[in-house]
């Protein structure tokens, strides 16, 4: 079978002008119909795993950028994210691109609700991966475009535009930030109810993966005890680490793509901002490494400019082309080890971190964390979070939530051209201005600075 093509251009996502809709579609173009479609809609890799945001990463504080290499970066939306600028976005690539995942996967529901058999393994698989790229989608475009989740807040705080139809009539307008997350967290359980245990197919996530997102975003509300359930569940069916100590450090990018810890792959589009030629890993946080820690020489090599900066070699998808957001087991292990380390069960919480530590310290050098403390052990799995986690599309999420507890929150700076820029904790701009084209098309309300 041919691949499929959307009749309509993306663009149309947010409009719902009347001229748009008098487009002729190509007659080349076929329309989804049948199961095997929908399958080949989700096989699109590129469109369906790849271009989600990257924005709320360019202005974290686990690397810099060096003053000649900033001047040299050519995407404007990326050096104003560095320095947390109020100027408006111009591209609108990173919106569409996440909003055109939405699209698909509503097409294909819409696809299904249309067949004569709604049951069989074949069609749950489709209809729980549909679900769950759509959550996936707009988890992303939360986290970066949205301030953090306040559950006293959240009702009043603006959210995401939710489509859940592929039709293109209607405005895109934003919902709450309650509203939006109920959704996000209603799609993934239905994933998580219909994903099948295993998948073959690279790229498509199983039922693990849905437990982990759900951890995930949970852990994001600060719902404790779900985050645990969820970790926990997802470790239940798959709990595979990558021992260290079996990689080889001198190779370009060591960590192989689709790895054994991978639950889902994904990446953001191209960020010339966080290529491992530009991003230097913050001297902070990489003299917070042990030197028997092996992720100090994994995850970064002296850089080529400046051999007492270090370049970020951590990329999951081992290629340099954007930041890898997807799911993992070792996430899953520090979502469960923080959640239980605040729930009050510390002796989860420290064998979960010592699981992850022997898979990541020297053989001969590894030595069990113990920590009496509840406190104490909280911040050291926070620490090896942002350790573990660098470069994987976490730290923005996570300084956002964190900010809202006085022992954890931090102020940012960076110092460009001269000029000193801050970031408090709380401020307006952790939420990434909407692009404008995409306010100007569609009147949504913009976020406030």
């Amino acid at each position: 079978m041919k691949p499929i093509k959307l009749i309509f251009p993306l663009v149309l996502l947010f409009v719902g002008c009347s001229k748009y809709l008098d487009l002729k579609p190509d007659n080349r173009m076929a329309v989804p119909q049948t199961l095997a479609d929908c399958e080949l809609l989700l096989n699109d890799y590129s469109t369906m795993n790849t271009g989600f945001p990257s924005l709320g990463e360019s202005g974290t504080d686990d690397f810099f950028i060096e003053p000649g290499n900033y001047e040299a970066l050519t995407d404007m939306d990326e050096k104003n994210a560095y320095i947390w600028s109020n100027e408006p976005v111009l591209s609108d690539f990173q919106w569409q691109s996440t909003y055109k995942v939405v699209f698909v996967s509503n097409q294909i529901l819409a696809v299904l609700e249309t067949l004569p058999q709604k049951s069989g393994n074949d069609y749950k698989k489709v209809f729980g991966a549909a679900h769950f790229y759509r959550a996936f989608a707009f988890h992303q475009i939360a986290e970066v475009f949205c301030l953090p989740y306040e559950e006293s807040k959240a009702s009043a705080a603006s959210g995401i535009p939710i489509r859940t139809r592929p039709s293109l009539e209607g405005n895109s307008l934003r919902s709450d930030l309650k509203t939006s997350y109920e959704q996000i967290i209603a799609d993934y359980k239905i994933a998580a109810a219909n994903l099948p245990v295993a998948e073959n197919k690279k790229g498509r996530p199983a039922r693990a993966a849905a437990y982990a997102a759900l951890a995930r975003v949970y852990l994001g509300m600060q719902h404790y005890e779900e985050a645990y359930k969820y970790a926990d569940s997802c470790l239940r069916l798959q709990a595979r680490l990558i021992d260290f100590n079996t990689l080889n450090a001198s190779d370009e990018f060591p960590i192989q793509r689709f790895n054994t810890e991978v639950l889902f792959p994904a990446t953001t589009g191209y960020s010339d901002l966080m290529q491992y030629y530009y991003a230097r890993v913050s001297p902070e946080l990489y003299e917070s490494y042990a030197d028997a820690d092996l992720r100090k020489t994994i995850f970064f090599e002296p850089s080529y400019t400046d051999v007492s900066t270090y370049s970020i070699t951590a990329s999951y998808d081992n290629y340099p082309s954007g930041i890898f957001i997807g799911l993992t087991t070792s996430e899953a292990y520090l979502i469960r080890a923080e959640a239980a380390a605040r729930l009050g069960r510390n002796t989860v919480a420290l064998d979960d971190l010592n699981t992850l530590l022997k898979n990541r310290m020297e053989t001969a050098a590894f030595q069990a964390v113990t920590a009496d403390d509840p406190l104490a052990l909280l911040r050291i799995i926070l620490l090896e979070r942002r350790k573990e986690l660098v470069a994987r599309g976490r730290r923005w999420a996570d300084l956002k939530r964190l900010n809202m507890d006085s022992r954890f929150a931090r102020e940012l700076t960076r110092r460009v051209n001269g000029k000193t820029f801050t970031l408090k904790p709380g401020s307006l701009n952790y939420a990434v201005l909407i692009p404008q084209k995409v306010i100007d098309l569609t009147g949504m309300e913009q976020n406030k600075r």
